[in-house]
């Protein structure tokens, strides 16, 4: 039996992945002194409204211990591990350091995704749909692969602070103006590991108009799917959706609720507008 697992760069809480048939290890955030895992002791809710508060949070991976005791509890079947982006975060570094220290490490596939929340999800749903079938480890590992390579992600960040803070950014980022009504459009660079700018527009609608452009030239539209996440951001998340589906309307569209994970690198009031062929 092959069994999937992954963290909470899905958008997963450990309780709601069980239910869908995987297990998550969750990424832990850090504010006010106080140290939660994300979903299972608070909400993106409550993060939030501690962060408007005026503290700064820090997030980190899964412990290598935490994992490992995931992979224990499936030792006696084939484990896919299905982890968020290298290089965005340590915890695919934390994946594969723990199946080292597995008596079973031969029995488990760990998958860089280069990708992260919603099309992240997608991957570890059809991931969970193909090893239910019946499909082998390294059947998913390639149906995965053809996928992943599908995967386009933007993000609007209404505070440029938290992803320069948080070292996200490739080196010129760090030049571009604060003036309050320019608002940076970033991406994923080639290899997912970091986030560059893709463009600099004038506020929020012209932000989406510009990635409802850059979405139709990569020929998104009928069998695939638009994730627009967001950090206590509903309105915006809304208005991006109404624009995305005016402009490709074939696409099968979804609004969720940012981590506190991701928050913490894109702040209060980012959206995340992502891309991936079904």
């Amino acid at each position: 039996m092959v069994r999937i697992v992954s963290d909470t760069s899905t958008l997963y809480s450990t309780a709601q992945a069980k239910e869908a048939g995987f297990a998550v290890s969750p990424l832990s955030v850090t504010i006010n002194g106080e140290t939660y895992r994300e979903f299972d002791e608070i909400s993106s809710e409550d993060f939030v409204g501690i962060i408007r508060q005026g503290h700064l949070p820090v997030s980190s991976q899964p412990a290598v211990g935490e994992v490992l005791e995931l992979y224990e509890a499936y030792a006696e079947d084939e484990i896919v591990n299905v982890a968020m982006a290298a290089g965005l975060s340590g915890t695919y570094d934390s994946a594969v350091a723990a199946a080292e220290l597995c008596e079973n490490k031969s029995g488990i596939t760990v998958i860089n995704s280069r990708t992260l929340c919603g099309p992240h999800r997608y991957l570890v749903e059809k991931a969970v749909e193909w090893a239910k079938k019946g499909h082998s480890a390294k059947e998913i590992k390639a149906r995965l692969e053809a996928k992943m390579d599908t995967a386009k992600s933007f993000l609007m960040p209404a505070d440029f602070e938290y992803l320069r803070r948080g070292g996200r950014l490739s080196p010129l980022v760090s030049y571009v103006g604060k003036a309050a009504s320019l608002v940076p459009v970033m991406t994923q660079t080639e290899d997912g590991r970091r986030l560059t700018i893709a463009g600099i527009r004038r506020g929020f609608p012209q932000g989406v108009k510009f990635v409802s452009k850059a979405l139709s030239k990569l020929g998104v539209g009928d069998g695939w799917r638009v994730y627009i996440s967001h950090a206590d951001a509903k309105q915006m998340a809304e208005h991006a959706c109404q624009e995305l589906r005016a402009a490709i309307p074939n696409a099968a569209y979804e609004i969720l609720s940012l981590s506190p994970a991701f928050i913490t690198q894109g702040g209060p009031g980012c959206v995340a507008i992502q891309a991936i062929e079904a």
